[in-house]
């Protein structure tokens, strides 16, 4: 039924909830576990001066660390993983990947914003993925 399971991470505790479900998943289903990190593009733009390069290969780093974490966690488990850096607006991103690399499902946390983080930032990543993915998205709290 799984073939491809897309963990979205951003380095979080709040990825490692919603890693413990997806690495079970796809050990019961015997699929690929998919690790993704988006570089936000509206913080390198926002970032334009002196800074723009440091900042985009902090942000970089931090997704390398970020996508490796993922990795050993399902390796460990005996599965075979895919890891990937976009660049972009998180949640386009994560959309657009599950629809180009066949995604079957999407497993994340959401972020735990307070309400008026959230209203502030015209609310979460988790919430616009599972408004736009194609494909079923589990919210892991």
């Amino acid at each position: 039924m799984y073939d491809d399971i897309l963990v979205p991470t951003d380095g979080s505790e709040a990825v490692d909830r919603a890693l413990d479900h997806a690495v079970r998943l796809a050990s019961d289903h015997d699929a690929t576990v998919h690790a993704l990190y988006v570089v936000d593009q509206r913080v390198t733009t926002a970032n334009s001066g002196e800074l723009h390069d440091e900042v985009v290969a902090d942000l970089e780093a931090q997704g390398e660390t970020a996508v490796a974490a993922v990795a050993e966690r399902a390796e460990a488990a005996g599965l075979d993983v895919e890891t990937h850096i976009a660049r972009g607006t998180p949640d386009t991103e994560i959309v657009s990947y599950a629809d180009q690399n066949g995604i079957d499902v999407i497993v994340m946390s959401p972020e735990g914003k307070s309400p008026r983080e959230r209203i502030r930032s015209l609310g979460s990543v988790s919430d616009r993925v599972a408004d736009d993915a194609t494909v079923p998205v589990f919210l892991i709290k």
